[in-house]
């Protein structure tokens, strides 16, 4: 399995009708995830997003790409 760089966010049974809406949805919810959160709770909860979604994944050579994908530019 290799990383999915293309738009890839959707919700079963909900049906869109901009490609952008689901993405915009998750935009969202992330925001309202740390709403009221300082600084160091918001990285906290950053910190946990990203290893349980690793977790969900699984594939470790998609995650190392992805890790060098998120490191470029920084």
């Amino acid at each position: 399995m290799s990383l999915n760089l293309k738009p890839n966010l959707s919700e079963p049974g909900k049906r869109y009708f901009q490609a952008y809406t689901p993405g915009d949805d998750f935009y969202e919810a992330l925001i309202e995830t740390h709403r009221d959160l300082s600084d160091e709770q918001s990285a906290l909860v950053n910190a946990k997003l990203v290893l349980l979604l690793s977790n969900h994944i699984g594939d470790l050579s998609v995650l190392r790409e992805a890790m060098t994908i998120a490191r470029q530019g920084v």
